[in-house]
C-alpha cells in the first residue's frame, strides 16, 4: 500500500472516532422533549390570567377553595398533542379533534397540578372551543 492510502485510512478512522465521541456526548442524537420548553406557573389570588381558559381555571379553583394550582399551558402545540392520552383519544392529531368535535374553532392543552386531600394530582386537560364557547374536551395524561 502506498503511503498516501495509509494516511487517508488513518485520517478517516480518526474522523469516525471523533464523530462518534461527539454524538456520545450530545446524547446519541436523541431529540429534546418539547415538554421541557414549558415552565410551571402558579395560579394564586394575585395571578393575572393570560386568556379565558386560565381565567376559568382560576375561578374554578377559587370556588372550590383549591388555590394555589399550577399549570403548564401548552397552547396548540401539535408535538405535545401527539403525547396526549385521554379518555377519548390516544396520540391524536388536530384532524382527529376536528372529526370528533364538529365546528371546532380552537383547542389547547394544559397540565394542571393541585393538592387534594394531602396528595398531589396531575391532569392534562384538552380544552376545546366550539361556537365561541370553551369547554373540556378530554382529560388524561401526557406520555413523557
Amino acid at each position: 500500500m502506498n503511503r498516501f492510502v495509509k494516511y487517508l485510512i488513518i485520517f478517516l478512522a480518526v474522523d469516525i472516532v471523533l464523530v462518534g465521541l461527539y454524538f456520545a456526548f450530545k446524547g446519541g442524537g436523541k431529540s429534546r422533549s418539547p415538554l421541557l420548553d414549558y415552565e410551571w406557573v402558579e395560579i394564586n389570588d394575585y395571578y393575572t390570567p393570560e386568556d379565558y381558559v386560565e381565567e376559568f381555571i382560576k375561578n374554578d379553583a377559587m370556588q372550590r377553595d383549591a388555590l394555589p394550582v399550577s399549570i403548564k399551558n401548552y397552547g396548540k402545540n401539535q408535538a405535545i398533542l401527539k403525547r396526549f392520552r385521554g379518555k377519548n383519544f390516544a396520540k391524536p392529531r388536530e384532524t382527529d379533534l376536528r372529526m370528533m368535535y364538529r365546528g371546532l374553532e380552537d383547542w389547547k392543552l394544559i397540565d394542571l397540578k393541585f393538592k387534594e386531600r394531602d396528595r398531589e394530582v396531575l391532569r392534562t386537560i384538552l380544552y376545546i372551543m366550539i361556537k365561541g364557547e370553551w369547554s373540556v374536551g378530554d382529560t388524561g395524561t401526557l406520555v413523557r
